[in-house]
């Protein structure tokens, strides 16, 4: 019999939708926790229809971030809609939402209501801008945190525009946020049998990732400002990605490597050269060292054998891979980054594994993604209700079920 997960009989009600709050739930899920995600007639979740669409009509994306859920897909305009939700409540320890500004407000969903219902419940909000700012009532997606919390402005070349990340960093951020939130709220409640409100921003969760950009103008009086960089350092070199006779390679030397990097390209009298003597030296020079450095690596057939040389002189390096480029990959094989999964609709395909590892669960929890309203006569069976009256809320398009 297989050992209880960490948050095993832990019962979530996740009325989430995108990528930000079912990064939440989908955490969760592998850690065992029981999510019902509560979706609106008579669609659902958007995702369900968005980027890659299998001919089925089901979507990778969704599959993806919605695995190990339960779907009760319910009009939560409609009283009997909002008594189903409220008595799912009642019971349950967390409660995870990353809808509009004023959407569960005006529907008596917000947390100074839900915690009349159930004072031992964790509330998780996840917006753009937290729920209780000075901009609170504006919509966001990804793109909108990266640009208010200056990752924009951070990403890019110095005469480019700024740039969006590659990825929606934004979303996934505030989401594991919000996962180590809840946890230790969770934690907290087994302390004092209180439970309590979480609000994450995205903005704040990309924000304080800032590690210079903020302290470095404090600091001076505003003399020193930040700037793009691009694909190399402004504060240190070398690093930076430089050009391979096949694609990119990241360097990072800081300065305990910098003696051994020399010798392991060749050049050992660069060690005592006036222009790359000490750090502020290989910054001034810098376009000529970055020129030294892939003169030396267009010297070579492969990528591999440059970062066999510097991995072998301890040298931080790594490829630029392309995401596909983790499957089949030894490493993230190895650590279970890239898993198959197997879907009843779309059958085996990779996806980013589960980022969190503990030596008590090594082996990851077989998931699906449940079809629209998959689990509604299940969940409102337990909550007492009849098969006729189950019926009757499909009538009135209370309860609604899809196919995919």
């Amino acid at each position: 019999m297989e050992k209880p997960r960490i948050l095993d009989n832990i019962r979530v009600i996740d009325m989430t939708q995108y990528l930000a709050g079912p990064t939440v739930t989908r955490m969760l899920a592998e850690m065992g926790a029981d999510i019902i995600k509560v979706e609106r007639v008579p669609h659902g979740d958007p995702t369900r229809n968005y980027a890659i669409v299998h001919e089925s009509g089901r979507s990778g994306y969704f599959v993806q971030q919605n695995r190990g859920k339960k779907s009760l897909c319910i009009d939560f305009d409609h009283p009997e809609g909002q008594r189903i939700l409220k008595d799912l409540l009642k019971e349950a320890d967390v409660f995870v939402e990353n809808y509009g500004p004023g959407v569960l407000e005006r529907r008596g969903f917000d947390w100074e209501s839900v915690r009349q219902i159930n004072p031992r419940l964790v509330m998780a909000s996840i917006s753009g801008f937290g729920r209780t700012s000075s901009h609170s009532d504006r919509p966001a997606f990804d793109m909108i945190a990266q640009a208010f919390s200056g990752t924009m402005y951070m990403t890019g070349e110095l005469d480019g525009p700024p740039m969006p990340t590659g990825q929606s960093i934004g979303d996934v951020m505030s989401g594991v946020h919000a996962v180590a939130g809840i946890g230790y709220a969770l934690f907290h409640r087994e302390r004092t049998g209180t439970g309590q409100f979480v609000d994450i921003s995205m903005v704040d969760s990309l924000f304080h990732s800032q590690e210079l950009a903020v302290q470095g103008p404090s600091l001076t009086g505003m003399r020193w400002k930040p700037k793009r960089s691009g694909h190399r350092s402004a504060i240190n070199s070398p690093l930076g990605a430089f050009k391979a006779p096949e694609g990119w390679i990241v360097v990072q030397c800081m300065e305990a490597q910098w003696p051994r990097f020399v010798e392991a390209i060749g050049q050992p009298e660069l060690l005592t050269d006036d222009r790359f003597v000490d750090l502020m030296g290989r910054m001034r020079n810098r376009d000529e060292l970055n020129d030294i450095i892939e003169n030396w690596m267009q010297g070579f057939e492969t990528d591999e054998e440059i970062v066999t040389i510097l991995e072998k002189a301890r040298v931080p390096c790594a490829p630029v891979l392309a995401p596909y480029e983790a499957i089949g990959h030894p490493y993230f094989e190895s650590r279970g980054a890239v898993r198959k999964v197997n879907d009843p609709f779309l059958g085996e395909f990779y996806i980013p594994g589960d980022p969190l590892r503990y030596s008590e669960f090594p082996d990851p929890l077989e998931l699906e993604a449940p079809t629209l309203g998959q689990h509604n006569e299940s969940i409102l069976k337990e909550l007492g209700y009849t098969k006729s009256q189950i019926h009757q809320l499909q009538e009135q398009n209370v309860i609604n079920q899809g196919e995919t």
